[in-house]
């Protein structure tokens, strides 16, 4: 794994996440209502590098949660993984979008000594937040199109992913891995 790092085929300067839905087809457990048609379904958050390959384990939760307290779950795991490894993370950039705007998620990418680069959800108010504006570069942001949400593109090429056809959630989330196990593989392959 360290030849990865040694290589420099992983760009960790900017980490790019967002979470994706899956409708289920059959009950089971860890399903929740997603909010839309009726549907149930289970959501993930994923985290990638520049180069749209995944670098930490998924966090899965029922389709009816919200992402952004999964995103506090999610950094253990990124730099338990990135330390195992022996990548440096410290001045990493973490791109997310508005769902993720609150002061405990950017406190967390903080204390990991980490730059959160999230777009301010306005959430509806009418006069500006008071106090100083946060980090936000719109060009990086610009970049989850062609990483996080590429990758995600990439996992409906997975047919048995598309509809969540298992009633155990440990099955489905294990071919989820084979999934993003497989398009990591196909980028070291090409490269």
């Amino acid at each position: 794994m360290s030849r990865l790092h040694c290589d420099d085929r992983l760009d960790t300067r900017v980490i790019h996440g967002d979470g994706t839905t899956s409708a289920a087809k059959k009950g089971g457990d860890n399903l929740g209502f997603s909010g839309h048609k009726k549907v149930k379904g289970c959501k993930v958050v994923a985290l990638c590098d520049r180069n749209c390959k995944l670098i930490a384990p998924f966090v899965p939760a029922p389709g009816d949660r919200n992402e952004s307290p999964l995103l506090r779950q999610a950094l253990p795991r990124l730099t338990r993984i990135a330390r195992a490894v022996g990548l440096d993370l410290r001045g990493t950039v973490v791109s997310l979008d508005g769902v993720y705007d609150c002061r405990r998620n950017r406190k967390a990418i903080f204390n990991r000594c980490m730059v959160p680069n999230i777009n301010a959800n306005s959430r509806g108010r009418k006069a500006q937040k008071r106090g100083r504006k946060a980090l936000f570069n719109p060009a990086i942001f610009k970049e989850r199109i062609r990483t996080i949400e590429r990758v995600f593109a990439w996992e409906g090429k997975f047919r048995r992913l598309l509809l969540r056809f298992e009633r155990i959630s440990q099955l489905h989330y294990a071919l989820k891995t084979l999934a993003y196990t497989m398009i990591n593989l196909l980028h070291y392959c090409h490269s």
